[in-house]
């Protein structure tokens, strides 16, 4: 997780100073940080914030960036499912990016009775990774306001998650899974409240799902030609 750590190092740093710039004190920006624990909700609600805008649309905008942890937390229900509901709620606060695609990567099937090694592997990556975001992002808020505008430090955030992402594309169904994405992402920028981030997330999906479906087939199909 090494490498991962330090990208999400850089990212929480950025985070951090971002919303000192955006105008909130240094215990909003803190307060937040440890209440929501979502960088990418963070950055969303913080310009939103600074404008005043009217409650309501703070947390529908929230809302909606976070959408996707709603298919996160049902991918990991199978999983957790006989663990008590505190823990499972626990999990959900710990629960990132991240940590979710480290989890899925390490184990792409279910197996019965491992539900403590999931657990335990689960919780072990996504304490280290909260650890490091708190602590890079503590650092950002308070330095913040003496890194110059001129940095440009959203490049390097950007960059950052890149670097985060790159390596964990490792098949076809996953660089199906990036590229759809990603592309509607771009298109949907202009959306109102970050739709254009949910529909981007749940097109990566289905464009994935299916990419491996037919990889499946396939794979059958050679298979049976093979046989006859």
């Amino acid at each position: 997780m090494a490498p991962t750590l330090v990208a999400l190092w850089v990212w929480g740093f950025v985070t951090g100073v971002a919303m000192v710039n955006y105008g909130l004190a240094p215990w909003q920006a803190l307060l937040m940080s440890f209440l929501i624990y979502a960088g990418s909700v963070q950055l969303t609600v913080a310009p939103l914030m600074a404008i005043n805008a009217p409650l309501w649309i703070i947390f529908v905008a929230a809302m909606v960036v976070n959408l996707r942890f709603i298919i996160f937390g049902a991918s990991l229900y199978p999983y957790f499912r006989q663990l008590s509901v505190f823990r499972r709620i626990l999990a959900g606060y710990f629960l990132t990016d991240v940590g979710f695609v480290l989890f899925m990567n390490r184990f792409r099937k279910l197996q019965p009775g491992r539900t403590g090694i999931y657990y335990g592997y689960f919780m072990g990556a996504s304490v280290a990774l909260w650890v490091v975001w708190q602590c890079s992002t503590v650092l950002g808020v308070y330095v913040g306001s003496y890194i110059p505008a001129s940095w440009s430090l959203e490049y390097a955030g950007i960059l950052t998650l890149l670097a985060i992402v790159i390596p964990m594309v490792r098949n076809n169904a996953m660089l199906v899974t990036v590229i759809v994405a990603g592309t509607v992402a771009w298109v949907g920028q202009q959306l109102p409240l970050r739709l254009g981030l949910f529909l981007a997330i749940i097109a990566g999906v289905i464009a994935g799902v299916m990419a491996e479906k037919y990889a499946e087939n396939k794979k059958k199909f050679k298979w049976r030609g093979k046989g006859s």
